[in-house]
């Protein structure tokens, strides 16, 4: 007897009883559905695992900062460009690897990736007398991680569907915070336990080289939109997919408020720490680097894990009265951080205390957004788009976010400077220049309150799109055992439900 046929992209897991072979589905079904239940979240756990290191790597740096700058006798703006130039290869290779997402095995791609950003980091960790060279291996970190980051998320998409993947995204993404949290405390503490700077960055290949195994070992890859009840579904042309996301004015509007969240995230993670060290020299009290990066270590990781549970927990509570509710949440959340980052940046020098407090609930309103807005992006794309529109998503937020804040913060930073060397002037101008990140945060909030304008109909498209999609691959009977797939073009399926949205 011949062994079931099964596409590449599926495994037994996928096939119903009356398509598995005869000693496979004489199995218990509640065994099948424990085992299928256990590699789920076996799978979201390992997901979760890589994003954690994927930002401890990010932020590492960021917490050694002062002593990479001392090292290499930079400017300010110098080493703000070390993010800059990490975040512009990210952003360049995530259109690259969202297409292969979405066409190719995301398993290969996650391990190949965690493999080259493990290389480089380890290489970076050798520090070359040339300070243009660690620029180019922190750049080439940025590739690594964009081929994780922008398929992973689409994984969760197809293992789950309604309430239990807002979960298990809300889940994946308290990987940020704890994970940039993590990339302060390990750096400094690292850095100053050995002695060097340098030794913060052979951690997380370390754990780099775990995550390899994790993911090809016991990563469960599930079918293209096998939550949505798929058996097969292809991917339509490269032109087909940048039409769609450039029409869909949710997805736009949508990742131009993300932008204004990473541009300023990115600046605050950056330049915060320093910030806050010219502060307590100006206030008297323990301005120690390591002591300072721990402290806003632990914020970070707190204000994100709050902030994320928060957002997750009111989009669940609110989405069933209404869809706008994800869109008003993030708008809200920006709004609220607002006042919160101004007054805590304000009161640094005189009342640090309380600026640690107020840094920690604005900075915990920001994350509120943080699941919605994938979650967002899930339910507006159609399965077989979902990885190329997460990749044009983090290459234009980071284009226009944190590829370019730290950089800038730092080029203000250095003007308002002039060339001042006393505690004082390093602290006001800093500050001054810390305004700008939160006045953008004011945008982001208006281009979410634009977003709950679009999100219902493009989310009833969406819908459509699909189930027409889906009446399609389910038009043959376990096409496998013709030993061929077939394929719904997503570009041929929009044609259809649009002319049957205009005869409505």
């Amino acid at each position: 007897m011949h062994p079931t046929m099964v596409p590449p992209e599926m495994d037994e897991s996928d096939l119903t009883a009356d398509e598995l072979p005869p000693e496979v589905s004489s199995s218990s079904p509640v065994a099948a559905d424990r085992s299928r239940r256990f590699f789920e979240y076996a799978s979201v756990a390992i997901l979760f695992f890589i994003n954690l290191i994927n930002y401890m790597d990010r932020y590492t740096v960021a917490g050694v900062l002062d002593d990479v700058i001392k090292h290499y006798d930079l400017k300010n703006s110098e080493g703000g460009l070390l993010q800059t130039v990490f975040v512009v290869t990210y952003m360049v290779a995530a259109p690259v690897f969202g297409f292969l997402g979405d066409r190719y095995s995301r398993k290969i791609i996650m391990a190949a990736g965690i493999v080259f950003w493990s290389a480089t980091t380890l290489l970076g960790s050798i520090p070359p007398k040339d300070f243009w060279l660690f620029a180019v291996l922190r750049g080439l970190v940025g590739i690594g991680e964009a081929s994780y980051s922008t398929v992973a998320p689409t994984v969760i998409g197809d293992l789950f569907a309604g309430p239990r993947r807002s979960s298990m995204l809300a889940f994946f993404y308290f990987a940020i915070p704890v994970g940039s949290g993590m990339g302060y405390i390990v750096g400094a503490s690292v850095a100053q336990m050995l002695g060097a700077w340098y030794w913060a960055l052979r951690v997380t290949p370390v754990l780099g080289a775990v995550a390899v195994l994790l993911v090809l070992f016991v990563l469960r890859e599930p079918l293209r939109g096998a939550s949505d009840g798929a058996t097969a579904m292809g991917p339509s042309s490269i032109k087909e997919d940048l039409r769609a996301l450039v029409t869909n004015r949710s997805y736009i509007w949508s990742t131009l408020g993300f932008t204004c969240v990473t541009f300023a995230a990115g600046a605050l993670s950056w330049w915060a720490p320093s910030y806050m060290v010219h502060a307590l020299t100006v206030y008297g009290g323990d301005a120690s680097e390591g002591r300072v990066n721990r402290i806003f270590g632990i914020i970070t990781t707190v204000a994100g894990i709050v902030g994320v549970a928060t957002g997750s927990g009111l989009s669940a509570h609110f989405r069933p009265w209404s869809v706008r509710a994800d869109a008003l949440i993030c708008s809200a959340g920006l709004l609220l951080s607002v006042p919160l980052l101004f007054l805590g940046a304000s009161l640094a020098h005189v009342a640090p205390i309380a600026a640690w407090v107020l840094m920690f609930f604005g900075m915990t309103a920001i994350c509120l957004n943080w699941a919605i807005v994938a979650d967002i992006l899930l339910y507006i794309l159609v399965p077989s788009r979902r990885a190329t529109g997460a990749a044009f998503q983090i290459l234009t937020s980071h284009l226009l976010g944190d590829a370019a804040s730290p950089y800038i913060v730092g080029l203000v930073y250095d003007a308002i400077l002039a060339g001042r060397t006393d505690a004082r002037s390093h602290y006001f101008s800093l500050q001054y220049a810390l305004y700008l990140p939160v006045a953008v945060l004011v945008l982001g909030s208006l281009f979410f309150v634009v977003l709950s304008w679009y999100i219902v109909a493009d989310r009833t498209h969406c819908a459509l799109l699909t189930q027409e999609m889906l009446k399609e691959t389910r038009a043959l009977a376990a096409p496998w055992r013709a030993l061929r797939l077939h394929y719904a073009s997503a570009g041929r399926m929009e044609r259809v439900v649009r002319r049957k949205e205009r005869l409505r």
